[in-house]
């Protein structure tokens, strides 16, 4: 096993920026954040002025994430993913992930139909094709919180893409959505690109990664057992109802230290 490091999405700093003042950040006042937790990459769209920034804090780029709604009959990939890929290998960075947004818009969540599953696998392969030359790895971000909508995303990958689109495993939306994790790392250990990582106390989200229904431990065992070569990358997130006790840095940095102890075992 080689993990390239610890990463984070942006979404959860937002999240709690608002919580605590109310007021949109700067984005340099979250990588200082994310600095101080001890973080080695921040996983955004590679702009030129944020790899700047990026690089002045020590971050590589883990990876750039796009939603797109893939059960649609036609995507433009010139227009909505290559820049963005583009962006992405120029700084070297490895994980494209594809967000397959939800039928009918945020908060609405719709059935998807098989024929709409069957898309979603051809438009992911299709991605995978436009990228082959840049070298990025494309997975699909599981972001369904309902059951139906996750295994037909899950069948998107596994049955109806090409074998060179992969699975960004984002823990918690599986877990909420009545999904193991753990089942799809051990199912499907050479589709497991990358990851977000988030606990949950059923559908709410744990503080930090150590605490709450996803047995992490396992999770850092089985990724010895396939021979993970990627990114450890968090999705931590606090709201109002978990009540988070601690900043969101030191709950970073309580995550990181109790994965390091366990890739240690």
């Amino acid at each position: 096993m080689n993990i390239l490091g610890f990463s984070s999405g942006m979404y959860g700093w937002y999240e709690r920026h608002w919580m605590d003042f109310k007021e949109e950040p700067s984005l340099d006042e979250i990588f200082r954040s994310c600095a101080e937790a001890g973080l080695d990459a921040v996983e955004v769209d590679a702009q030129p002025e944020i790899v700047q920034l990026a690089k002045s804090y020590g971050f590589a780029i883990s990876g750039s994430y796009i939603g797109l709604p893939l059960h649609e009959s036609s995507i433009n990939i010139e227009e909505t993913v290559m820049p963005v890929a583009r962006r992405l290998s120029e700084v070297n960075g490895r994980d494209l992930l594809i967000n397959a947004d939800p039928k009918g818009g945020w908060g609405v969540a719709l059935k998807k139909t098989e024929d709409e599953f069957k898309r979603q696998g051809e438009h992911l392969s299709n991605i995978a094709d436009a990228v082959r030359d840049l070298g990025l790895k494309v997975s699909m971000h599981n972001h369904a919180d309902d059951k139906h909508n996750a295994e037909g995303d899950l069948r998107s990958v596994i049955e109806y893409s090409s074998k060179e689109v992969g699975l960004c495993i984002d823990t918690g939306w599986a877990h909420v959505a009545g999904m193991n994790p753990l089942e799809w790392i051990e199912k499907y250990p050479e589709r497991v690109y990358s990851f977000h990582l988030r606990n949950q106390h059923g559908a709410i989200p744990s503080e930090n990664i150590t605490s709450g229904d996803i047995d992490m431990q396992k999770l850092i065992h089985l990724l010895s057992d396939i021979n993970y070569q990627g990114w450890l990358t968090f999705e931590l997130w606090h709201r109002e109802d978990n009540h988070p006790q601690r900043s969101l840095v030191e709950d970073t940095k309580i995550s990181i230290n109790y994965l390091k102890q366990a890739l240690q075992v």
